[in-house]
């Protein structure tokens, strides 16, 4: 399943982002854009931060952006987006921007730890921070083999 949901139509590579909330809205364009979630749950996750500091980046260049399930939510959904160059968010460096939208407190629990053990292996982890769409996307679709 969460290969399905990390599909490569939402891995995104850029450049940089003039700002993080700039980035959190890039990040959250291809869930928009099918639907999965609106416009009040990228305001939701930039108003959190706002309100409560970086607690979503989790480690070196990491952020597990959120917010509170089912508020603007219509199914669930994960993206991922790249940064080459680090950006600033409340004065900690990210260049990993993944959104985790939930439509309830547990169904998204299975599919976010399967997702998270990428994340947490140090040479899977290497290969997202070097920002190549096509290795990224491929470590994604090994998951599910």
């Amino acid at each position: 399943m969460a290969n399905k949901l990390l599909t490569e139509q939402n891995i995104q590579v850029i450049d940089n982002a003039s700002d993080w909330q700039m980035a959190v809205k890039k990040a959250s364009e291809p869930l928009i854009k099918s639907k999965k979630i609106t416009d009040r749950y990228v305001q939701s996750m930039i108003t959190s931060v706002k309100e409560n500091g970086p607690y979503m980046v989790l480690s070196d260049y990491f952020a597990l952006m959120h917010a509170r399930p089912g508020d603007g939510v219509n199914q669930l959904g994960m993206s991922l987006l790249v940064s080459k160059q680090p950006i600033d968010l409340a004065g900690k460096p990210v260049k990993i921007f993944f959104i985790m939208a939930a439509v309830d407190n547990n169904s998204h629990l299975e599919s976010l730890q399967k997702i998270m053990t990428i994340f947490m292996d140090d040479q899977s982890y290497k290969t997202v921070l070097d920002g190549n769409k096509k290795q990224i996307v491929n470590l994604f679709a090994k998951m599910e083999e």
